[in-house]
């Protein structure tokens, strides 16, 4: 047997050999459903996370409108408007009763309240999460008709947390396992796993009470 008959037949022999294909197949099966598999794991934890932060915010909303202001600047009673009106009268008997105040900002727990509230919220959020990820807004409701309180007395305004700038990080490896998959593209995938994917912003708004009362309110 000549040399290129011998190299036919081991062409011949290559070609129809299928010894491995079934470890081959199982291989790229197994890569697969890894890949689903803990994509599943993490999508869980990341539902998981947003129920439990939009149950730190209700919370946090609830204690921050027992309590005294988390800004600064937060008047203790309602002020004098444009109107010439006697201390006592209804905010709500007209516009420019009382006046009106629209104040926000980030927490810090310099702030006794926001310390008290991130101490209660904390193991709810993201790992990550800070302080400052929780913003706080103090503003007289809606038309003057809506207004609580009266002129002089405390200052009951609606009080507003929000949680922001959260984001939820993969645990897993999904962009290597999308490579083996058979994925062409991996840059998103290998993106939310350095840097995570953002949460929506959450809120929750309450009416605030007497909040002079401080700890006793």
């Amino acid at each position: 047997m000549t040399a290129a008959s011998r190299l036919r037949a081991a062409v011949r022999r290559v070609r129809t050999d299928e010894s491995g294909t079934t470890l081959l197949e199982l291989a790229m099966a197994i890569a697969l459903f890894l890949l689903i598999f803990f994509a599943l794991i993490d999508f869980g934890r990341m539902g998981y996370n947003w129920v439990m932060t939009q149950k730190a915010v209700q919370m946090a909303a609830r204690i921050a409108a027992a309590r005294p202001p988390a800004c600064a600047g937060v008047p203790e009673a309602n002020g004098i408007g444009t109107a010439t009106e006697p201390y006592g009268t209804l905010c709500r008997n007209g516009a420019g009763i009382c006046s009106t105040v629209d104040i926000s900002c980030d927490g810090a727990t310099a702030n006794a309240t926001v310390a008290e509230i991130w101490a209660r919220v904390e193991p709810l959020l993201p790992p990550d999460a800070t302080p400052a990820n929780l913003r706080f807004r103090y503003s007289t409701s809606g038309t003057a008709t809506e207004r609580i309180g009266f002129l002089g007395g405390p200052f009951t305004p609606v009080v507003t947390v929000e949680a922001q700038n959260l984001e939820f990080q993969f645990v897993h490896p999904l962009a290597g396992l999308a490579s083996l998959a058979g994925a062409t593209d991996t840059t998103d995938q290998a993106d939310a796993e350095a840097n995570g994917i953002p949460m929506p912003s959450m809120s929750v708004s309450l009416p605030g009470e007497d909040l002079a009362l401080g700890g006793a309110g």
